[in-house]
């Protein structure tokens, strides 16, 4: 079938149609970008320019550029390469990592003792800043490397014409894309990917796939539109008013590709100036705050209050009730330190890493952003498209409805006749996909005693994007001077060209509206016998045909998303479906899933609600349709309003919006490159499957953490309220600044268990929320009773010791309360970690969630224990400033501990009683 033509050459005489106003030469083009903004400002204009305009604009032609044109072209625009991330160097991943609000109070600590000469608590904590830099810049360094390694070329080469002179004949070659420039003439035919924006000279049955831009699962007719914007109607073929570029039929933009069909186009815009390119421009690179950034940064700002006050305190209440001066500057700055959870920075990025490996390795998940793991296991809705998650990127059949609109083959096998010679005859380079469908399922259904190989093909007029249908013409076995003529495509088109009467008519449009309402694609079929003649056929036969029926379609669901889909309720999940298509098709993609698509809400209802409205509504709707890529933006926006913690499932360049809005953005491996390089979360497929264990590890890396977080503090706030009612009370330190310096390190070394624990199956199935106002009052009680153990230790001690104030009472004293310390310390972790929850752990509908210790746990509890009743009788013990202890103090000591333990019981009982739910 001919080409249609759609440009002149450069040479025509001026077209009176033409307003001077759109011609702009390209020689006024600002110099490194190219002329697509000046050619095509308006797309969506009225005064769109016709092709031989833009060729004039961009001084070229239908026989393409030559090449000493396209060298200086190439030297001013640049190569047409997408604008890629620079790699961030170790320097300065490593001092981004100092942002962490703990690191950065760490480094101040550190500083302050360094400056009061405290030089063992300053060279601890200053280690402890740059292990927690290194773990987390170099975590980060190979989640790089391996998105890195990921990242494919939008297209290796293009066929462009090109000419060595003004007189030389064009010739077509293929060069790599990096070297188009503006004004270049390319070819495209089937599974190329359109290399930059073009707009189309000449196209044949051209059909695009522009799913990665607008999020249409289906391909999109292009076609050469020429007729003078003045001159179009408004709603005819071409008109853009009130569409945007996307919808016009005669412009192509790089990141899409080509379904079926060729075409001849000039490129208009390349590199940066790109739709693709703009879609992820430098303010969309600009996230918002994510769920872990907000709750840790709203605990470690409730922490770092209480440090700062801590010192003065101390130095005030020391001045005034003992008279002490700044020599107690080291013992201040100590005890800010001992509330500190300093291990903090390096847990949370260990626990995180040491998740993102093993999904790494196991499932092919690649976390680029370490914090991101933690807010997978935060989420609770999950927001999705349809194409590619919860269905395939191809339609099966559903059934075959006679005229009558009940089951009947007839319509599929006469289809499937059309689409096996449309194939064969016309020289398609692959079958459509509807043909491939129609084509598999007659495979499957076909009963007939006339076989598809028993027809003989005789010609065939492809589908074209005007007409919407495509005829075959065949002998039938027995039929001798007669040919058949078989045609199937859009219901509208069919019908028209049917001998039907106006009843009947509208009859059959009913019926294909009910089953479209459905959720369905139809595809009408009929055929006419023709007496047999050498002339050759044309559309214009395609009249008078017998209609036979339809042929319904759906889309063919992914084998894996019905189990995903109900694995993810089971983990107190709501997926929300944003997607581009029709509303029946995918609520009917929901239904067939299991999944209930409720009420759905369409693009227009979205644009007249209200940011507050479309909040209530954004929690309740389940199926958002029609959907661009603006409105996926602000619904998921409007879920984190509601106070929802939201991660994002995209492909495509119509997904960057969203996936920014989200706390979490993910993607597939073989989503575009710059999704790849937006996303968070990068997956080995599409699956939701992937994701399940993705967001299993994020909750055990979170419980784990907030575990951490809550035992670590009660018993810090704890030791710091004894610590400093100890100096006021007695006549000289409770505990030397090398003591504390010595038993946080015992801590440290302890805790880092809590990276490596393994939390019960409750905490994965419900989100885990780290609320401030959670803390404050976990770490507050038990904090206290923390308190109240020691304190009764300075009794205990005091009547060992018989109240003595000397030099070897006052070793015996620190030596004492060490023990104490770390024995008090072991206990928390195993009474308020094992024995059925973890108290405190909340998921995001108030329920306590926790379960039994685990193996790391009991060991570092058990090492604490013994350096606590051993080290004070070594000689460390001895330079350190603590002697041996007397066997009544032991006896006495064990009495608190066992009081404390069944304290600890009672108080974890009363609080999983007041805080779960009735």
């Amino acid at each position: 079938m001919p080409e249609s033509s759609a440009a002149a050459g450069p040479g025509s005489t001026d077209d009176p149609d033409a307003p001077s106003a759109v011609v702009v030469p390209i020689a006024g083009a600002k110099a490194g970008r190219s002329a697509a903004p000046d050619v095509l400002a308006d797309a969506s204009a009225t005064a769109a320019p016709t092709s031989l305009q833009v060729l004039r604009s961009l001084d070229s032609g239908p026989r393409g550029l030559l090449e000493e044109q396209a060298g200086e072209r190439l030297a001013r625009f640049g190569e047409n390469t997408l604008p890629a991330w620079r790699p961030v160097s170790w320097p300065r991943r490593f001092l981004r990592s100092l942002r962490d609000p703990f690191t950065s109070v760490l480094l101040c600590l550190g500083l302050v003792s360094a400056a009061v000469a405290s030089w063992g608590t300053a060279c601890v904590t200053l280690v402890l800043v740059v292990v927690s830099c290194l773990l987390r810049s170099g975590e980060e360094h190979r989640a790089d490397r391996s998105t890195a390694a990921l990242r494919e070329l939008v297209a290796t080469t293009a066929t462009v014409l090109r000419r060595a002179g003004p007189d030389a004949a064009p010739r077509a070659r293929e060069l790599p894309v990096g070297e188009l420039v503006p004004g270049d003439v390319i070819r495209l035919g089937p599974g190329d990917l359109v290399p930059a924006d073009v707009r189309l000279l000449r196209a044949s049955g051209l059909t695009v796939h522009q799913s990665a831009l607008t999020g249409e699962s289906v391909p999109v007719a292009k076609h050469p539109v020429d007729t003078p914007s003045w001159l179009r109607a408004t709603t005819g073929p071409g008109s853009s008013a009130g569409e945007g570029p996307f919808a016009r039929p005669e412009l192509c933009f790089q990141g899409s590709s080509v379904a079926s069909g060729s075409g001849t186009a000039v490129v208009t815009a390349t590199g940066a100036e790109t739709g693709f390119a703009a879609a992820y421009d430098g303010s969309a690179r600009r996230r918002e705050t994510s769920a872990f950034d907000r709750s840790v940064h709203g605990i470690s700002w409730t922490l770092i209050r209480f440090m700062l006050l801590t010192p003065p305190l101390v130095l005030m209440a020391n001045a005034a009730l003992r008279g002490r001066g700044l020599e107690t500057l080291p013992f201040a700055v100590a005890v800010a330190v001992g509330l500190t959870p300093e291990m903090l920075p390096v847990i949370v990025t260990t626990a995180l890493a040491r998740g993102a490996s093993l999904l790494a390795r196991n499932h092919g998940v690649i976390v680029k952003r370490l914090p991101a793991l933690h807010d997978l296991g935060a989420i609770d809705v999950l927001c999705v498209d349809k194409t590619g998650t919860l269905t395939q990127d191809r339609p099966v059949v559903e059934s075959s409805l006679g005229v009558s609109g009940r089951s009947d083959a007839e319509a599929l096998h006469w289809a499937a006749v059309n689409a096996l010679w449309t194939l064969q005859l016309a020289d398609l380079p692959a079958p459509d996909a509807l043909d491939e469908a129609v084509l598999d399922a007659a495979e499957e259904w076909e009963e007939r005693d006339e076989p598809l190989s028993a027809y003989e093909g005789i010609a065939a007029l492809p589908f074209d994007p005007v007409r919407r249908l495509a005829t075959a013409v065949v002998r039938r076995p027995g039929r001798l001077g007669f040919h058949t003529l078989v045609t199937k495509g859009a219901v509208e088109s069919v019908l028209e060209r049917c001998a039907l009467d106006e009843a009947e008519r509208i009859r059959l449009g009913e019926l294909a509206a009910r089953e479209t309402a459905g959720g369905l694609r139809l595809i009408a079929v009929a055929r006419a016998e023709r007496p047999a003649r050498p002339r050759a056929y044309s559309t214009s036969d395609e009249r008078d045909l017998t209609f036979l029926g339809f042929v319904t379609l759906r889309d063919a669901l992914t084998p894996s998303a019905s189990d995903a889909l109900a694995a993810l309720d089971n983990r107190g999940i709501a997926v929300k479906v944003l997607t581009g298509d029709d509303p029946g098709t995918v609520a009917r993609a929901c239904r067939d899933l299991g999944l209930d698509p409720g009420e759905v809400m369409s693009a227009e209802r979205i644009d007249a609600l209200s940011d507050g409205k479309l909040a209530e509504a954004a929690d309740r709707v389940t199926v958002f349709a029609r959907c661009t890529p603006e409105h996926k933006a602000r619904i998921v926006s409007a879920l984190r309003t509601a106070g929802r913690t939201t991660g994002f499932l995209g492909d495509g360049v119509n997904d960057l919006p969203a996936m920014h809005a989200a706390d979490v953005g993910i993607c597939p491996r073989n989503a575009v490159d710059v999704a790849r390089e937006t996303a968070d979360v990068v997956l080995a497929e599409k699956d939701l499957a992937a994701i399940d264990h993705a967001i299993t590890a994020g909750r055990h890396s979170s419980g784990n953490i907030a575990t951490y977080l809550r035992i670590t503090l009660s018993s810090n706030l704890g030791n710091v309220i004894a610590m400093l009612a100890a100096g006021l009370m007695l006549p000289f330190l409770p505990m030397l600044p090398a003591q504390v310096l010595v038993q946080n390190l015992c801590f440290d070394v302890a805790q880092l268990a809590f990276a490596f624990d393994r939390p019960a199956s409750e905490v994965l199935r419900w989100p885990t929320v780290l609320r401030p106002r959670d803390f404050l009052h976990f770490i507050t009680g038990f904090g206290l009773l923390n308190a109240t153990a020691d304190l009764a230790t300075f009794t205990v001690l005091a009547f060992a010791l018989h109240g003595s104030a000397t030099s070897g009472g006052q070793e015996a004293f620190h030596s004492g309360w060490f023990t104490e310390n770390l024995l008090t310390q072991a206990l928390v972790m195993l009474l308020l970690r094992t024995g059925g929850r973890v108290v405190g752990a909340r998921n995001a509908d108030g329920r306590i969630v926790g379960g039994h210790g685990g193996g790391p746990l009991r060991v570092a509890a058990c090492g604490l224990a013994v350096v606590g009743l051993l080290l004070p009788l070594t000689p460390l013990g001895g330079l350190l400033g603590m002697s041996a202890l007397p066997p009544l103090y032991y006896l006495l000591l064990a009495t608190v501990l066992t009081l404390y333990a069944y304290a600890l019981r009672a108080a974890r009982t009363r609080y999983e009683q007041k805080w779960s739910p009735s």
